[in-house]
Formats: structure tokens, C-alpha cells, sequence
């Protein structure tokens, strides 16, 4: 059940039954010479829409832009800075917990996100408390990185061994291929661009040491399906997850 599809009568239907939300999160941002720049978003959108559905929850619209400066140094990224994501999601959190919502599952796609979403978690229960909302104490926040599940972890070491990196990663490509077939890119990688540092500074210091901006990875090794794989491993993972978030006590 997607939220902005539905109506105010249908939202308060569903509160009777659950206060719970997921909310998809992502980033705009190079993903390499064959990533889509809206694969983190795309990736957490779809998952979020099939774990919805597992659960008959409500998802929210995607969060399309995060946490990314140290990509902005490559056209097309669009980022955030800390501070505004921060009030970016404690606006999101606080007017869904004012119609009654107390449960927020981010399903998240970017790595990036995950410092600030913590950050953010800390200043939205602080400014809640400060409202006075009822329920407040029971409101919680719990962030479900899909690319982290066990399942999903397991099966690209298994596929791609040290050649999953760390960014424009063969899983997550395999994923968008699988999501959006008709958007598949191929190009030729150069596999002198397969660095093993991970050292992240500033967007101009990322594009001098990763000049194609993959980390460590061959997405050249991506197909579709494999990314109905990850799909299929990841609402696995999710929805058990998200149900057990849900009878969790904080």
C-alpha cells in the first residue's frame, strides 16, 4: 500500500491496525561508467514496495536524495548536506507521528546514509519529546541497510568474490538490471581502476583516487539475474525483519 496513492480516510483505516511505516531511502549519485545514478534509491524503492506488500504495510515516498558530497565532483549527483538530512527526516518523522505513526523502518540503499540517519534518529526523538505528541515514548526508528542483510552479503561474496568493492558494486547494478531492464548500460572497465582503498575526504580527493568512480568493483559482472536473486534474498531478509521491528519494544 503506497502512501501517496492512498487517501486521508485509507491512512486512518490503516492506523487501526498498525502504526508502523517503511520508508525507502537513497541517494542521486554516480554509480560508475554503467551504474545508474538513481540505483541507490531504485534499489531501496523496489525492495520497500515488495516488503510492503509481504506485510500489507504502508511505505512512504522515496527519500531519492541523501547523504553523497564526496560524489558531487561527478555530473549528476544531487546531495544533501548532514545538517539537512537531519531535519529532512525528523520533518518526515514528526508529521507522520502527529497522525499516529510510531514505528518508521528505513530501508536504505546507500551506505552514505547510514552516519546521518543515525544523527537524525537522536535529534527526532529529542524534538518529539519537546512537542509533547502522545505515544512518544513509543516512537522508534530502525534503519534496514538491504545491501547488508546476511543473505544478500553471502550471495555477492559467493558471485563476485573481491570484486564486489565497495561502490557501483556488481550486486547492486545486478539489482537495477533486474528492476530496469530497458536502462542495462555496458562499456568498457578499466581494470586498473579496481583499487582497494577505501579512503573517503572531499568530492575532488574521491575523484582523483577513483577517476571512474567505482570502488573495488567489476560491475561488469552484474546480470539480471542475478539481481532477481538479491531482490528475492532481500524482501526475504527484510520482511522478517520489519515483523519482528514491529513487536519490538525499543
Amino acid at each position: 500500500m503506497r502512501l501517496h496513492l492512498s487517501t486521508w480516510t485509507e491512512v486512518e483505516t490503516y492506523l487501526q491496525k498498525s502504526t508502523g511505516i517503511i520508508i525507502p531511502i537513497g541517494s542521486t549519485e554516480q554509480h560508475g561508467p554503467t551504474g545508474l545514478i538513481g540505483t541507490d534509491a531504485i534499489c531501496a524503492e523496489a525492495i520497500a514496495e515488495a516488503v510492503a506488500q509481504d506485510t500489507q504495510s504502508l511505505v512512504a515516498p522515496t527519500i531519492n536524495v541523501g547523504m553523497a558530497l564526496h560524489h558531487t565532483a561527478f555530473p549528476g549527483t544531487i546531495s544533501l548536506r548532514p545538517s539537512t538530512m537531519i531535519l529532512v527526516i525528523r520533518d518526515y518523522i514528526t508529521c507522520l507521528a502527529r497522525s499516529g505513526f510510531t514505528k518508521f523502518f528505513f530501508i536504505n540503499g546507500h551506505g552514505g546514509n547510514i552516519a546521518t540517519l543515525k544523527a537524525a534518529y537522536s535529534e527526532t526523538y529529542a524534538h518529539l519529546a519537546d512537542l509533547n505528541l502522545p505515544n512518544v515514548e513509543r516512537i522508534e526508528c530502525q534503519t534496514a541497510n538491504w545491501f547488508m542483510s546476511g543473505s544478500v552479503y553471502r550471495l555477492a561474496k559467493e558471485l563476485y568474490g573481491d570484486r564486489e568493492g565497495s561502490h557501483a558494486t556488481p550486486s547492486e547494478v545486478a539489482l537495477t538490471q533486474y528492476i530496469y531492464p530497458e536502462a542495462i548500460k555496458s562499456t568498457p572497465l578499466d581494470p586498473n581502476h579496481l583499487s582497494k582503498e577505501y579512503k573517503i575526504l572531499g568530492a575532488a580527493d574521491f575523484r582523483r583516487r577513483f577517476p571512474d568512480g567505482r570502488m573495488g568493483s567489476d560491475p561488469s559482472l552484474a546480470t539480471p539475474e542475478h539481481g532477481k536473486q538479491f531482490f528475492d534474498l532481500a524482501v526475504k531478509d527484510l520482511t522478517a525483519s520489519y515483523l519482528e521491528f514491529l513487536v519490538s519494544q525499543g
